[in-house]
């Protein structure tokens, strides 16, 4: 099954601000499409994955969250950690 990458920002968020570029290279250069959600929109997220700050960004592999970033990720850790999954 294919790697599941889903992106919590809301609207507003500096750190959100900064961290959208950074996905959009990683989502070019490994052929990706993260799920952009902002739960404030979408409130059932934020219990189902206890959500506390954004940006968060999940991997999920087969069902399982298989890694967690919460605030600003940087490129290279998040392109390890999608090599490692995938």
């Amino acid at each position: 099954m294919a790697l599941r990458v889903m992106y919590f920002f809301q609207d507003g968020c500096m750190a959100c601000h900064e961290q959208e570029p950074i996905l959009g290279e990683v989502e070019k250069t490994y052929q990706i499409r993260a799920e952009r959600i902002n739960p404030l929109k979408e409130r059932a997220y934020i219990g189902e994955y206890d959500l506390s700050v954004t940006p968060t960004i999940l991997l999920i592999r087969d069902g399982t969250v298989v890694r967690r970033f919460e605030g600003v990720v940087h490129r290279e850790r998040l392109e390890d950690a999608i090599r490692e999954f995938s």
